[in-house]
């Protein structure tokens, strides 16, 4: 098929050849950037198609299994294969507008179907495969999804989802499912029409890490043109090769695995692995020459742990997205590859909103300025006014082009998040005179203690210093006196044991390292509960204190053992 350029082709493509002229002048960029806003527009028709025929040999995605094997493709061969994908998905039924749950792991099939879907004018509902039947049941009801893409090993995930919906399997034959398998035979999309910029692309439920998963829609553009912002932060050029670990089903790897490197002309690598292991993921970024590379806070504390200097040749870029990364973690892998890693901030709802991009100075602990495209202000939580330190809020005067179209179905939600002429993000931070934020925690993490507000992950980040934690989330306690002291779950590094030895040893390093409002005062041994996308819910941890410790509490069934600084009278 003939790649479809356009005027909108050519206003993306001018908005991201300035950001790479200028990826080394922050003030420059912010400045100067305007987000291209074509009225229609189809990202797989009039952006991917025509990269792969300026550069169609250059590899788009690489698939690095754990036994070493990989699979590659061609910007050339997937646009070409997409482009048979689109035509046999739409011979069966889908049409522009319908909504499709895909369920696959890191696998061609993945981006051939993405690729398709956006071609399409189709709108994908993201799934990850550690997902329950009781999660995909409200993925299809509250998605309206009519088609459920999905790999052979998860069909049985679907018996007991209710609703009328088409199944496509990919891998072997499954009973009642349309086989993917089948689409090798057939016919290339003739493109009809065009796709409205403010038409649903993606259907993205959140993670939920304090109640139940938000449905975030995003339009033909947010993601596709919003994720400039992502690129100009990760550093990506033309021809880099571009390593980024995130599972399938969670935005970050749609920011990563797919919009930021391929708006820069980049290759995607991917290694799949089913147990983390440094040394192999280490290799893997030698053999492939990695340029740019992005990790989520776990990886990196898990990178540290292991000797960072087998990698001879580190990569041009390394950055940390998920959570805000703790200044320990930074220090070690500067010190081992001579690179900082740049941490950013964004959201489900919108692309890198702050980040420290390329170049600049990175100050420790801060998670940088607002990115090109974006106008960041914090504002007080109680008075709503501007603020040196309150809830991280976009602008909504000039209306980034990167933010969500609403909460679908939730008109009430949206209103809620946009009220006051602002993008209220829920999170806390503070700015310093330069415009440097740094990250300060949920608006429903931060507690307060004898009278101080009290930052969860500013005690985490002096925590993670210690050896012996690998990691750790704070929580308050409730208390009688201060109404609420700072509580430590924590899970130890390899070679410490949980035992009375350990809690004096991470006693001490709080005393020494944190004020004397900021000091842990109990301590438990415990895995950190999580969500499927790997971030901490502190709200199980909060719920758990408030049984153990409330007036009237009655006496604990789950077996845990909690330390108390009490216990220690020599360090009080």
């Amino acid at each position: 098929m003939t790649a479809h350029s356009s005027q909108a082709t050519a206003d993306l493509r001018a908005a991201r050849d300035f950001l790479l002229e200028h990826r080394g002048d922050h003030q420059a960029a912010q400045e100067k950037f305007e987000w291209p806003r074509p009225r229609t527009f189809n990202w797989g028709l009039e952006w991917f198609d025509v990269i792969a025929e300026e550069r169609p040999d250059q590899p788009a995605l690489v698939i690095v299994e754990q036994d070493g094997s990989s699979t590659s493709r061609t910007y050339a061969e997937l646009s070409a294969r997409s482009d048979v994908v689109a035509g046999w998905l739409q011979a069966n039924g889908v049409d522009r507008g319908d909504r499709i749950v895909l369920m696959l792991a890191n696998q061609l099939e993945l981006w051939e179907i993405i690729l398709a879907a956006i071609k399409l004018g189709a709108v994908i509902i993201p799934a990850s495969t550690l997902l329950t039947p009781a999660d995909l049941a409200d993925r299809v009801q509250r998605g309206g999804a009519r088609f459920v893409i999905a790999r052979d090993v998860d069909a049985q995930s679907f018996r007991r989802v209710p609703g009328i919906f088409i199944r496509i399997a990919v891998g072997r034959p499954v009973e009642g499912w349309i086989e993917y398998d089948d689409s090798v035979n057939g016919e290339p999309l003739v493109p009809s029409g065009s796709s409205e910029a403010t038409d649903p692309q993606w259907l993205y439920f959140t993670s939920g890490t304090t109640a139940l998963p938000k449905l975030v829609e995003h339009s033909q553009i947010s993601y596709s043109i919003g994720h400039l912002s992502t690129m100009f932060w990760i550093g990506l050029q033309p021809g880099d090769v571009h390593l980024n670990i995130s599972s399938p089903g969670w935005a970050k790897h749609a920011w990563s695995n797919v919009f930021a490197p391929w708006l820069a002309g980049a290759t995607v690598l991917v290694h799949n692995y089913t147990r983390f292991d440094a040394a192999a993921l280490m290799r893997v970024m030698a053999e492939h020459k990695v340029t740019t590379f992005c990790a989520p806070p776990t990886v990196w504390r898990m990178l540290i742990q292991s000797d960072l200097k087998q990698l001879a040749s580190p990569p041009r870029e390394a950055v940390g997205a998920g959570e805000p990364l703790n200044p320990e973690v930074i220090e070690q892998v500067r010190r081992a590859w001579g690179l900082t890693i740049r941490d950013g901030f964004g959201q489900t709802e919108m692309t890198l909103a702050v980040g420290n991009s390329p170049g600049q100075l990175v100050r420790p602990g801060s998670m940088g300025r607002a990115m090109p495209g974006y106008r960041v202000v914090l504002l007080d939580p109680t008075t709503g006014e501007p603020a040196e330190e309150g809830e991280i809020c976009v602008d909504l005067d000039s209306r980034p082009v990167a933010l969500l179209s609403g909460y679908h179905g939730e008109p009430a939600r949206t209103a809620k998040a946009t009220r006051g002429g602002y993008f209220h993000t829920g999170d806390i931070g503070s700015r310093d005179a330069d415009g440097y934020i740094t990250y300060v925690g949920r608006d429903d993490d931060v507690f307060k203690a004898s009278d101080y507000r009290i930052s969860p992950f500013a005690v985490e980040s002096v925590l993670l210093e210690s050896p012996a934690i690998a990691e750790a989330a704070v929580v308050p306690s409730p208390d009688p006196v201060r109404l609420a002291v700072p509580k430590a779950y924590v899970v130890l590094s390899e070679g410490y044991h949980p035992n009375k030895v350990a809690a004096r040893l991470i006693f001490e390093h709080s005393i020494d390292r944190l004020a004397p409002y900021q000091r842990i005062r109990r301590l438990e041994f415990a895995p950190l509960p999580k969500t499927i996308s790997g971030k901490i819910r502190r709200v199980e941890l909060r719920a758990l204190e408030l049984q153990l410790h409330a007036p009237k509490a009655g006496k604990r069934k789950d077996g845990g053992v909690e330390y108390s600084i009490d216990e220690f009278p020599e360090l009080r």
